[in-house]
């Protein structure tokens, strides 16, 4: 597997090494830019030039860390056993799965876009399925020495 643009979307020499070094090591790809600087567009990309799923998880400013795991939706399941719903007994019909799970249980290795990271109050960084680091933002960048995520997302996966 190896990136190279699409017909749809020029990558520059330095953009390919970086995906393609990427894929290789087998490490996620932190792209960081401004607005519309085609982020997404670049991850939608990648997915359709490696006949790769993509799933996309948009980060909202109220959005925690667990919601990238499950959601268990416990006022449903209150619901539901007062009218004596059998679905109660069987606490999977509470869980929602999270993109994060979604990916991790995924026949075919995804492309997983986080958009908007910095958008989030909490981070949660993950490296090939092991929590690495999760809290406030300023908490993670404080305990990781650096002086913001990029650069503490880049110490805890090992990336100079």
């Amino acid at each position: 597997m190896k990136f190279e643009g699409t017909k749809d979307y020029i990558a520059t020499e330095d953009l390919r090494i970086a995906v393609n070094a990427s894929i290789s090591l087998e490490r996620p790809l932190l792209v960081k830019g401004e607005p519309g600087t085609g982020k997404t567009v670049l991850a939608e990309e990648i997915a359709k030039a490696l006949d790769m799923p993509i799933l996309t998880w948009h980060i909202k400013s109220t959005t925690k860390a667990q919601q990238g795991l499950y959601e268990y939706d416990a006022i449903t399941r209150l619901r539901d056993s007062q009218l004596g719903d059998e679905r109660v007994k069987d606490v999977k019909n509470y869980i929602k799965k999270g993109k994060l799970w979604e990916a991790f249980e995924s026949e075919n290795r995804p492309i997983l876009l986080i958009d908007e990271i910095d958008k989030g109050e909490k981070v949660i960084i993950i490296d090939k399925g092991k929590v690495l680091e999760s809290g406030d933002v300023s908490k993670v960048t404080k305990k990781t020495k650096t002086k913001n995520i990029k650069d503490a997302f880049n110490k805890l996966v090992g990336i100079k």
